[in-house]
């Protein structure tokens, strides 16, 4: 019995050597990928910075435009939100108290 015991454990140690084996190739191969993906990835950052100072000049520039909502307009879109919600003064309980953790 003992030794049937000792020749399953050596099995199962030659698997796991293998296993690891396996498993470090994988992570140098995709070490290897990153530092291209990495290098690639430097190459262009300069000149994707350009794009988006213009990208956001552009925005300022559509924000500097749009024109401010009239005071009437605001109390009128609150009243139809508050009319299609309900009246705001009510709370909903869903009856449970239950702790949710984000």
């Amino acid at each position: 019995m003992s030794n049937n015991r000792v020749e399953k454990l050596e099995s199962t140690v030659a698997e796991l050597e293998s296993t690891v084996e396996g498993l470090t190739d994988e992570l140098i191969e995709a070490k290897e990928r990153i530092r291209v993906l990495e290098a690639e990835l430097d190459a262009d950052t300069p000149t994707r910075v350009p794009d988006r100072r213009s990208e956001e000049s552009e925005s300022e520039t559509e924000a500097a435009q749009t024109p401010e909502a009239e005071p009437d307009e605001v109390a009128e879109a609150t009243a139809d939100a508050d009319d299609k919600r309900g009246t705001g003064d009510e709370t909903e309980d869903s009856g449970s108290d239950d702790i949710i953790v984000a």
